[in-house]
This record gives C-alpha cells, sequence and structure tokens, in this order.
C-alpha cells in the first residue's frame, strides 16, 4: 500500500509518501494564487526521488487552510441568503451579547451577505416541526429572478426552525435549482448544519456557501491534475474533527475543513501521545504562517461541535463568524516562521500576527521579501543553518535577514546589539505563544506543569524548550519528521464523520419511537457517507446527547448507546444528567423537567498504521559525529558552542546534554542549556528538563 499526504500551508506545501511502511518527506513553498500547482511540482519531486509512479500511489489524503483563509481575507463568493420574512438581520443583530460590554469601541465582523443580498421568504415552520404557514410558489420564482439579477455565485438558504422540519427549505432549494443557472451553488442549513440557535446555524450555512465555489472550483482542478497524471486512487480530504472524508463530501460541506490542515498536526500528537504513555499532553504545532494549540486527554483530543474563525477584535472569543461543525478543540494564533516584527508607536517590539507567508517570504529566502520575520532572527542568531534548509528546497540569506533586522527593528529601539534584537523577536514570539496555552489551559481547568509538550511543524522544536520552561514542563516531545507533522497526521487520522440533530423536546414528552426512527435515519446516513471509503466490518459507531434543564441555555454532553432501547437510553440519562449536572455546577433542581436538546452521531474507522524509520533503524550502528556551532545565547549576550549532531546519527538510547542542536531536513530540535535529549526506539526524540 502506498500513500500520499499533501498539507497546504500559507507558507510551504509539505508532502509525505508512505512507501513499504517507510516514508518520505518534502516540503516546498505553496503557491498562493494556485494552491495545486505548487503542491504536484512538490509530489511530481518526491515521487522522481523515490521512483514511484503517481499510478501507484492507493490514495492521496489532503488538508488545506484555503478554506479558513477565503474567511478570514474575504475573498469567497457573492452569496445571497433566503430566510423567513422579519429574520434577514439575524446575521447583523447576532445573539445581542457583547463579549465585553464595557468597552465601546469593540468590533464585529461585518456578515458575510449584505443586506441588500438577504432576500425574506413568507413561510413559517413552528418550534415543534408544525407548519404555520407554507412558502408560496409565486414568491420564489421572484426571489430567483432577484438572485439572477444580483449576478450571485451561490445561495445560502436558512429558514426558522429548519432542523425541526426542513421541508420548506427543501421545497425552496428544489424550487430554485429549477430555475437559476447551473454554476449557482444551493446551500441549505438543514444540510450543513441542522441544530438550533438560528445566528449561528444562519452562519454556518453562509459561511458553507461563501467558500463552496472557491474549493469546489480547487478540490476539482487538484484531482483533475493527479488524474491526469495518472491516479486512479482514492482523494480523501482532511476534516476540522480530525478524521477524512472523500472528496464529494468535502466539496458538498467545505465549511467543515476550515481547520484541515492544522487537525492533522493533533492527529500527530494524538498517535504519538498513545505510543509513547503520554497521559497529558499539549500539542503545539508551529509553521510558517500560524501556530496552533491542543489539550489532549489520554491520547484523545478535545472536540466541540462550536467555535469561530475570522475573530475581528484583537482575537477576543466572540468577535468572529459562529460555525458549528465538528471540530477539534484548539488555538490558533498569528505566530510562526513568517511573522512580520516590527516597532510599533510607543516603541515596543511587536511579533505578528501579519505573515510574510510563502509570497515574498522573509528576508533570508531572496523572494523579494522586505519585512523582518521570525525565521530571520532565528537565522541571524544561527539557531538555523542556512545550508540544507527545507530540504535544501530553499537558499537563506543570513546578510538580508541581518539588514532588515537592523533597520527595522535594532535602530528603531537604539539597540547597539544586532543579536540581542533578533533574540528580543523569538522571546516575545515565545510569550506569545505560551500565554495562548496559558489562557487556553485555564479556560479548560487545566493545571499545564502537569502535561508533556508533543511539537510538530517546521519551528515547533525550535521554540519548544523554552516555551516548556515558560509553562514550567518538564518533558518534551519530538516526533519524527516532525516538521511535516500535519502531513504525516493525515496517515493516520481515521475515516470518520459526524452529523448532529437538534430535537428540543422535555424527555416526558418525547415520543420513542419518533426518537428512535430519527437515531436510525442519522446512523444510516452517515454509515452511507463513511462505507464509500472504509470496510463496513471495521466501522465503529459512537453517540451522545445534549440536555438541559427546562429554560437553561447551557447544554451537559452525555454518552449514548445506540443499541439500547429509546426508553432504557432515556431513563438512564436523566439519572446520569443529573449527577453530571452536580459534578459541573454543585447543586440540582430536580424538580425541573429536563430537555432533551440534540444529539450526534459520529462514524470511525481506523487506518493501517506505517512503521517509522526510528523502529526500523533500531538494531543499526550508527556513528555519531558531533560538530561544534555557534549559536547566540541571550542569558550571556554572546555566542556559545553547540554541539550540533544530525538526528539519524545520533544513537537510540544516548542521553545528550545541552546546549545541542539536533539537525533534520524540515526542523531544528534546540537543546537548551538545562534540558537532555535521547533518541528513542520510535525514532522520536525526548528532552528533559533537569532543573526546574
Amino acid at each position: 500500500m502506498i500513500r500520499l499526504s499533501v498539507d497546504i500551508g500559507g507558507t510551504f506545501t509539505d508532502i509525505v509518501l508512505e512507501k513499504d511502511g517507510l516514508m518520505a518527506t518534502h516540503k516546498v513553498l505553496s503557491t498562493p494564487s494556485s494552491p495545486e500547482v505548487g503542491a504536484m511540482n512538490g509530489i511530481a519531486q518526491i515521487l522522481l526521488e523515490n521512483e514511484t509512479e503517481l499510478n501507484e500511489i492507493r490514495s492521496v489524503i489532503h488538508g488545506t487552510t484555503l478554506a479558513t483563509n477565503a474567511l478570514i481575507e474575504r475573498k469567497g463568493a457573492k452569496v445571497a441568503f433566503v430566510t423567513t420574512a422579519g429574520f434577514r438581520d439575524v446575521l447583523e443583530m447576532r445573539n445581542e451579547k457583547r463579549f465585553d460590554q464595557y468597552d465601546l469601541g469593540i468590533k464585529l465582523p461585518e456578515p458575510l451577505v449584505p443586506r441588500q443580498l438577504r432576500l425574506p421568504l413568507r413561510e413559517r415552520v413552528l418550534a415543534d416541526g408544525s407548519v404555520l404557514c407554507a412558502p408560496d410558489e409565486e414568491q420564489i420564482g421572484q426571489l430567483a429572478s432577484a438572485i439572477e439579477a444580483a449576478d450571485v455565485e451561490a445561495v445560502a438558504i436558512g429558514l426558522l426552525h429548519s432542523y425541526a422540519n426542513p421541508t420548506h427549505e427543501v421545497i425552496t432549494g428544489k424550487r430554485l435549482a429549477e430555475v437559476l443557472s447551473d454554476h449557482i451553488t444551493i446551500c441549505l442549513s438543514s444540510e450543513v448544519s441542522p441544530e438550533a440557535r438560528e445566528y449561528d446555524r444562519f452562519s454556518t450555512v453562509c459561511a458553507n456557501a461563501y467558500v463552496r465555489p472557491l474549493m469546489a472550483r480547487y478540490l476539482t482542478s487538484f484531482n483533475q491534475r493527479l488524474k491526469e497524471g495518472g491516479f486512479s486512487g482514492s482523494f480523501l480530504m482532511m476534516l476540522s474533527g480530525g478524521g477524512v472524508t472523500t472528496l464529494e463530501q468535502a466539496t458538498r460541506s467545505p465549511i467543515r475543513l476550515v481547520e484541515s490542515g492544522p487537525a492533522g498536526g493533533v492527529a500527530l500528537a494524538a498517535y504519538i501521545a498513545k505510543e509513547v504513555g503520554s497521559n497529558r499532553t499539549l500539542a503545539l504545532d508551529l509553521g510558517g504562517t500560524t501556530a496552533k494549540i491542543c489539550f489532549l486527554q489520554d491520547g484523545i483530543p478535545q472536540t466541540t461541535r462550536r467555535f469561530e474563525v475570522a475573530r475581528a477584535w484583537q482575537d477576543v472569543k466572540g468577535s468572529g463568524l459562529p460555525v458549528r461543525v465538528p471540530t477539534i478543540e484548539m488555538v490558533e494564533i498569528g505566530a510562526g516562521g513568517g511573522s512580520i516584527a516590527t516597532v510599533d508607536g510607543l516603541s515596543r517590539l511587536t511579533v505578528g500576527p501579519h505573515s510574510a507567508g510563502a509570497s515574498p517570504g522573509p528576508c533570508s529566502y531572496q523572494l523579494g521579501g522586505k519585512d523582518a520575520t521570525l525565521t530571520d532572527a532565528h537565522v541571524t542568531l544561527k539557531n538555523i543553518d542556512p545550508e540544507g534548509f527545507a530540504g535544501g528546497s530553499i537558499e537563506l540569506n543570513p546578510q538580508c535577514a541581518e539588514e532588515a533586522i537592523q533597520e527595522q527593528i535594532a535602530q528603531p529601539l537604539g539597540l547597539q546589539s544586532l543579536q540581542i534584537a533578533a533574540a528580543g523577536i523569538i522571546e516575545m514570539s515565545d510569550e506569545i505563544m505560551a500565554n495562548a496555552a496559558r489562557v487556553h489551559g485555564l479556560e479548560l481547568g487545566k493545571d499545564i506543569s502537569e502535561f508533556d509538550l508533543i511539537v510538530s511543524g517546521g519551528g515547533g522544536a525550535l521554540h519548544a524548550t523554552r516555551i516548556a520552561e515558560k509553562l514550567s514542563i518538564g518533558r518534551i516531545f519530538v516526533p519524527e519528521n516532525a516538521g511535516v507533522g500535519s502531513a504525516v497526521g493525515f496517515l493516520h487520522a481515521p475515516i470518520s464523520f459526524e452529523i448532529a440533530k437538534s430535537i428540543m423536546r422535555p424527555i416526558s414528552a418525547l415520543d420513542t419511537s419518533s426518537l428512535a426512527q430519527e437515531f436510525r435515519n442519522v446512523k444510516e446516513e452517515i454509515l452511507s457517507i463513511v462505507s464509500a471509503i472504509a470496510n463496513a466490518g471495521n466501522i465503529q459507531i459512537s453517540a451522545s446527547a445534549e440536555l438541559r434543564y427546562a429554560g437553561q441555555g447551557q447544554e451537559v454532553k452525555l454518552d449514548i448507546d445506540l443499541n439500547r432501547s429509546v426508553a432504557q437510553t432515556l431513563d438512564e440519562l436523566q439519572e446520569r444528567f443529573h449527577k453530571a449536572y452536580e459534578r459541573m455546577y454543585g447543586f440540582t433542581m430536580q424538580e425541573l423537567d429536563i430537555e432533551f436538546f440534540s444529539f450526534s452521531v459520529c462514524a470511525t474507522a481506523p487506518v493501517q498504521s506505517y512503521q517509522t524509520d526510528g523502529s526500523d533503524q533500531a538494531n543499526q550502528c550508527v556513528t555519531m559525529r558531533t560538530n561544534q556551532r555557534d549559536i547566540f545565547d541571550l542569558e550571556k549576550d554572546e555566542f556559545v558552542a553547540f554541539n550540533a549532531i544530525h538526528r539519524v546519527e545520533l544513537p537510540l538510547g544516548k542521553t545528550i546534554v545541552g546546549p545541542a542542536v539536533i539537525i533534520e531536513d524540515q526542523t531544528t530540535t534546540m537543546v537548551r542549556k538545562g534540558w537532555s535529549v535521547q533518541r528513542l526506539d520510535s525514532g522520536h526524540l525526548m528532552l528533559e528538563r533537569s532543573a526546574l
């Protein structure tokens, strides 16, 4: 079995080829205008180097940040939004909550659909699913004319209470499809996110329509280029929730891809955590544009169905566009190798969130970039060796990096030392990432000092020890091929898909036969999606329900077993709900009715794991050659000799005491003073802090 994974990021495109139980990796600069071009160039190169033809590849697994970037940069399609009359302004009114009630200058994101393209339809379904007013065929025709005249690329349909009864959305969508041009795509909220709370559902379906034309063109083009090269296997997409799905399903609901790239890094961390026995894990993936942070318990990442994209105000929760689809619970910040360093009007050093990206890139890339970046700082301090950077795909120029930092940072701050300015950039970046992890941990009630740190991405191993020191973490793992960690993670990700549906009934008023039918319908739908690319005998079904006391707005999530009778499930749920609520809030209100709010079903099929290079070489003898590299030490304010060792030459089990750097094609591991490193039998590096 030969597989290929492709992770297209804002700066680099990472390619991993899995063949004969081993992996080969390649890293190339992304091509933002046509991402598939850079990917195909990288694929051609890695196949050539490994004497493999594209027609030998069984599957290609792909993840990308294209959907996220389109939402953040507002480069999606022109969308019309059809909604229930009287509710066209829900997208602007949001949920009427201010994320900071005392800040008069708060900024909220503009709706993806302007008011003139929000078109009201006279219809009404009640919360129980009954029809109060059916849509008028003539008015639907009038809406079609208005949509044609507006020259839109996509139509989002979000009607009130369609989660309870989607009939009106289906009728409206079918009628519009008959009248409108074929190039106009139509999205129904009852298909994209059939859950209660109209603002979140409307926002999700509009976001899906906003990115669908772009993603459909891109994925179709990429798939076509692969086929023209001889590829005839499965083209799979990484989902935000940590699994992979079919190209067809990804094209229908591209909003599920918004965190597909970062999810790969978490998938890798989950695999490594189980392999090395880390029960509490903090995953950090640091790429060229962003850093992603996620907590895992027993190798399982936290997940959610509610998150935000494109936050408009200082990365504050509540200031972004809500999206209700399954996703891994993570924090993504603008800190990466391409993050631009500046001095603001108050003479303060700032790093990010703006990035030089792949074009024009950091100054040291010599591709036209003029801004000083985090990568330039590493080059200046010799943390990064210019020779062999990114596997030799990019030739770095240290002089360009030094000149940019001198002119843009050192001089404005009045610093005599160029190295101090560069070290300040790195220290600021470390603090930004450590603080993001610290705050996220507090939000989740975590004591970060009890966690191990698993790093991936091109910059993860460079920053790991300093970030760990700031968080009082004593153990770090650097996986094999960490520099292309997300692409490696794609190969570990299971085939999976999840569907959630709102019910919103008091348990005492539920019709058990109707609820059982709802369970069966969702289970059949999700099995049809997953079984298209997975062996039916390997598919595992998990389900959960959200309950709340009547009149409350916060739900408690509980696992359920769909193999048991609905009556038994409901009786057990009520008892478990009271106990879970008391654990969370310290009291119960057993005199109140319990409301069944929603349920979700997830189908998962595991994939075959590869054998790491480290295991393959476990019994081989290697000769460790130790060179010296002078690297700047901020504490001593001078260059200090570090032992420089190539990772493949580091004997298994041998402990090396810092200061040292472990060198490989896609990344460099910094082992600061006070840390030691050894290469485990699995091939992964384990760093331990000797003095806490």
